[in-house]
């Protein structure tokens, strides 16, 4: 009888653990890489740098194929995707955050880590922030319990290493910047791993100046900026390890993804144009989700997303309020990192700077305006390329050939779409 009382207990405790496991809110890990390029990784094609842990992360979680970048260059990126807008809102385009300018986030902005803190999540920012410098854009006046980090790009002056808003280092050494990066992580996981947990990891590189340690050098067929993707990839492998070790990565969504497309270096696979540009080789990047026991592994979309939709997908999944005071862009994304091809986005805007440089639909794409050497090239009002140049995005992916004269229904129709967003969209920009 007495043994029988035992195995009821026992059984009953397993039972209120697995309850209170399945009742805790998911934490989240977002790994932002800085000008990596679509083709620089194994489950994108590169076979020059290895990258085992985010092709594990690939075959054991989704990948998506045609995810974007909010922006071409870095801080409206950043802002993009933790505010859930088109930077242009947040008059986030003309240029990047720099020590010599006051560009960054406004006071008024709601980042996805202040809506995880309405829930009680601990949150941290490791890594670059590049969303300002003044004491009111620092990161932890914006949603995030603790900073380790640079402010800006590392290829910028001076150069310091913050914890919260002491330096700790100056100058930095950079050769370990991903592995310190990686520890402050771990730490920080390792201290909060009985509440749930929000941790933002933008890496400083492959942004030039490129740095690994002595332990990664010389170990890629891809030169120095190879040896840079194998220490990311090693750094995701210890974030992986470690949320297993602590029995969290049932409970723990990790994201990987890239701020644009690469700089003078790296790969953006078979698409046309790099960093800076509308081209789709400045905006699509990378994008894996890692969840074991909730995203089905090997799910593939071809939807087109990009990465200010992770604002509304996270706040789905917590039952964060978004906030009904200003137009959140994004869309919640959460059947396409389940294999679904259904895209929430009937199209989106591609900028170069205040600009809409380009319309992108799941098929279409028509370019308005780049950039030729110190030109910009407003494609769309030139009289033989009025309005634009369009694009078989499904049969010709490289942006080679235009369709203008084949298909004017579909130039027209984007056009309209192109003319609405200059109407609405672009005047923000002069707010």
């Amino acid at each position: 009888m007495r043994r029988h009382w035992y195995i009821h207990t026992f059984l009953c405790l397993l039972f209120t653990l697995n309850a209170a496991a399945q009742d805790r809110p998911p934490n989240f890990v977002v790994i932002f890489t800085d000008d990596l390029g679509l083709g620089d990784i194994g489950p994108y094609g590169n076979t020059l740098i290895n990258t085992p842990h985010l092709e594990r992360m690939a075959s054991e979680g989704a990948k998506l194929t045609n995810f974007f970048a909010s922006a071409n260059v870095c801080t409206p990126s950043r802002g993009g995707l933790l505010m859930g807008q088109y930077p242009v809102r947040n008059q986030l385009t003309a240029d990047v955050a720099r020590p010599s300018n006051k560009i960054g986030i406004p006071d008024d902005a709601i980042t996805v880590a202040d809506l995880l803190k309405k829930k009680d999540y601990a949150t941290a920012c490791i890594g670059k922030w590049h969303l300002g410098q003044r004491p009111n854009q620092w990161p932890t006046e914006h949603g995030f319990d603790y900073f380790y980090g640079l402010p800006w790009s590392n290829d910028m002056l001076p150069l310091k290493l913050y914890r919260q808003s002491e330096v700790i280092e100056e100058p930095v050494d950079q050769t370990t910047l991903t592995e310190r990066y990686t520890q402050e992580a771990i730490r920080f996981i390792e201290s909060n791993q009985d509440d749930p947990f929000f941790v933002y990891i933008p890496h400083s590189m492959p942004h030039v100046p490129l740095f690994v340690s002595e332990r990664f050098e010389h170990k890629s067929k891809a030169g120095l900026y190879g040896d840079v993707i194998e220490a990311i990839d090693w750094s995701v492998g210890e974030i992986m390890n470690t949320l297993e070790r602590l029995d969290l990565a049932e409970n723990t969504m990790v994201i990987f993804t890239s701020d644009n497309g690469p700089w003078f270096e790296g790969s953006a696979g078979a698409y046309r144009g790099r960093k800076g540009s509308a081209w789709e080789g400045g905006m699509r990047v990378p994008m894996i989700a890692w969840w074991p026991g909730t995203i089905n592994a090997g799910s593939t979309s071809d939807a087109l997303t990009m990465n200010f939709d992770l604002f509304p997908t996270i706040a789905k999944l917590t039952g964060s309020e978004i906030p009904d005071d200003r137009t959140i862009d994004g869309k919640d994304i959460w059947e396409n990192l389940q294999g679904s091809n259904e895209s929430p986005h009937e199209y989106l805007y591609f900028f170069y700077k205040d600009d809409i440089a380009a319309v992108r639909t799941q098929r279409w794409k028509l370019v308005h305006s780049t950039m030729y050497q110190k030109w910009y090239a407003r494609l769309g009002t030139l009289p033989y390329y009025k309005p634009g140049l369009l694009f078989d995005m499904k049969n010709h992916p490289e942006e080679l050939y235009s369709m203008t004269r084949e298909y004017p229904e579909v130039v027209e129709e984007l056009h309209g779409i192109l003319l609405k967003g200059q109407k609405t969209l672009e005047p923000l920009a002069k707010k």
